[in-house]
């Protein structure tokens, strides 16, 4: 049975831990975050066995403790100082929230660190393991609708609804030291907007050849933002593939939800066809209900087909992420997303900050 210690009990948390529940795979031995109470009342929460450790420095936790595998879910500027202390103890499996670090040195240093130790290190993505966009990848990939050559990712962001988020989740993301991005923090583009980063790289399995950005500022934040980037074209394509993230804000708008008051909505252009994707973090709210919003649309050979024996829950996604990332563990499969993987969709969100702020485009291989 793997032994599992997770560093970080906030909102996320919630999600993170369901793939190991009823798991005779796994165990969690020991939880740590800076308030004991969180940790105690999270092991009530989830019924977790009454011997768990509970830490408050996961230092002392990873110096005390023998493990398997390490989940960190703290903050971003967090996230290298404690894989890389992870690494050195010789935890062979070590899975950090995203975004994978503040910046491309300290990914460096992540990916070193652990390759001297023999660790394996995980990104965790959990958009990779949501079952329609998992279809939409498998009929991408079977050339279902010809050669892609765009893709749009539409993500709306309401005010209204979801689970509360405590107000010190909130502090740490407007202090550009802690959450990242330019020096006025990016707490859209380096976080809520990673997910589309990858996405978008992973669906067409294509690198990133450049990108130009455009961010405005609500409140305080980096939003709306829209970006546009070019696919390298590693592989040969009938068309030159070219890609738009466009991250909108609706702050009279209620969006029911289980979880954040955000959704998105996908749209990939193909030679032989159209995937329209609707939803994917607040599936299963009401909107899921309408005939005019399945999962997935296909616009093909003109005729028009729907997708929705799905599961509608975004917690499928994590569910999905974590018992791959046990799988990992047990050496069956490889990271969903690797240091060098992860270090790469870093690179593109990066860049995209950067080119915001320089209000001009910016090549990947130029940017260091």
């Amino acid at each position: 049975m793997l032994k599992v210690g997770i560093i970080g009990t906030g909102v996320i948390f919630d999600l993170n831990i369901l793939g190991y529940l009823n798991n005779d795979d796994v165990k969690i031995t020991c939880l740590c975050d800076t308030s004991v109470e969180k940790v105690k009342n999270k092991i009530n929460l989830f019924n977790l066995d009454k011997e768990t450790r509970v830490y408050s420095d996961y230092k002392e936790m990873l110096d005390n403790e023998q493990l398997d595998i390490v989940e960190i879910l703290l903050p971003h500027h967090l996230h290298a100082k404690a894989t890389i202390y992870a690494a050195k103890k010789g935890i062979k499996t070590i899975s950090v929230q995203k975004p994978m670090a503040l910046n491309l040195e300290q990914a460096d240093e992540m990916i070193e660190e652990c390759k001297k130790s023999q660790s394996i290190l995980s990104i965790y993505e959990n958009f990779l393991f949501v079952p329609h966009l998992l279809k939409v990848k498998e009929l991408l990939d079977s050339d279902y609708v010809g050669d892609p050559s765009s893709i749009r990712i539409k993500t709306a962001m309401g005010a209204i609804g979801g689970w509360k988020v405590p107000e010190s989740a909130k502090e740490w993301r407007k202090n550009p030291k802690t959450a990242g991005g330019d020096e006025n923090g990016s707490p859209v583009l380096l976080d809520n907007a990673w997910h589309s980063f990858a996405v978008a790289s992973w669906i067409f399995g294509e690198e990133i050849e450049k990108v130009f950005a455009w961010t405005g500022n609500y409140n305080g934040i980096d939003a709306p933002a829209s970006v546009m980037f070019k696919y390298k074209q590693i592989s040969e394509h009938l068309i030159p593939q070219y890609g738009h993230l466009e991250l909108t804000l609706m702050p009279e708008m209620q969006i029911p939800s289980k979880y954040y008051p955000t959704d998105e909505f996908i749209e990939i252009v193909a030679s032989r066809g159209i995937i329209k994707i609707n939803q994917v973090s607040s599936i299963g709210n009401k909107m899921s209900d309408s005939k005019i919003f399945p999962p997935i649309v296909i616009i093909r050979d003109g005729k028009v087909e729907t997708y929705d024996n799905f599961e509608k829950d975004w917690k499928i996604s994590f569910i999905g992420a974590t018992k791959h990332l046990i799988d990992v563990a047990k050496g069956k499969k490889e990271a969903i997303l690797s240091g060098e993987d992860a270090r790469k969709i870093l690179k593109f969100n990066l860049a995209a900050i950067k080119s915001a702020q320089i209000r001009n485009e910016v090549v990947l291989d130029n940017f260091h």
